[in-house]
């Protein structure tokens, strides 16, 4: 029988759980089984008795049927919640191409959040949108604490970096695909954050496939290579313990 303890966790039960055919008539005949008030309870709650979700939360529960199951199991257990997350990578302009993820990376904060370009297991992200911004780190010597400590802002500032183009990938499969980094100019839209572009097709990246972010720029002209940084957020929700 289905269990429905933690249905309250979810807004769009049904797509949750996948209600189609047997499965459907299964829940409903566990429904049935209950004493009146508490099918009562239970009925208003799947029929929308919580407000929607809304943003990225409510993407991630349009394509639960894309994750894995051992994913969609810890779900409906109650083992994994849905939480709002940016997994971000801070990487130097020292070449035409930026790989913004890569599997010699470690975790450490201020930098990235996940090591060797990876998901950690028992976690799949839905991508809602991306961030892209760029910082001249202070003079003299290079390291990290002057790299985290430097103003992201803008890549308006970076004409260089703007005409270049930006390419999102997990598992060798495209999500975003020689996109001109004009996307990421929001300064002038007050309804967006500095940098962030929205994708009209939120896509799902699962826990162990390769995540590669990369940045191509046709001209180095006007930029500090030695000084210049760019940090990438994939801004979406996650599943979590």
């Amino acid at each position: 029988m289905i269990d429905l303890e933690g249905i309250s966790e979810y807004n769009n039960a049904g797509a949750l759980l996948g209600l189609e055919g047997a499965e459907r008539d299964e829940l409903m005949g566990a429904i049935n089984e209950l004493d009146p008030i508490t099918r009562v309870r239970v009925i208003n709650k799947l029929a929308g008795g919580t407000p929607p979700s809304k943003g990225s939360r409510a993407e991630m529960e349009k394509h639960f049927s894309e994750l894995p199951k051992h994913i969609k199991d810890g779900l409906n257990k109650g083992e994994l919640r849905l939480a709002d997350t940016i997994i971000y990578s801070r990487k130097q302009v020292n070449s035409k191409t930026i790989k913004l993820f890569e599997t010699q990376d470690v975790k450490a904060v201020g930098m990235r959040n996940i090591s060797n370009a990876q998901l950690p297991k028992n976690q799949a992200l839905l991508v809602s949108g991306i961030f892209l911004l760029a910082a001249v780190v202070a003079d003299g010597t290079l390291n990290d604490d002057k790299i985290m400590s430097a103003s992201y802002g803008k890549i308006e500032d970076f004409p260089a970096i703007c005409n270049g183009e930006f390419t999102l990938k997990a598992n060798k499969k495209i999500i975003l695909s020689d996109v001109c980094n004009t996307v990421f100019k929001t300064s002038n839209n007050h309804q967006l954050p500095i940098g962030y572009y929205k994708l009209a097709n939120p896509r799902i990246i699962v826990d162990d496939v390769q995540l590669e972010a990369t940045i191509e720029i046709g001209s180095l002209t006007g930029i500090d290579t030695a000084k210049t940084f760019l940090y990438v957020g994939l801004h979406g929700t996650i599943t979590t313990p």
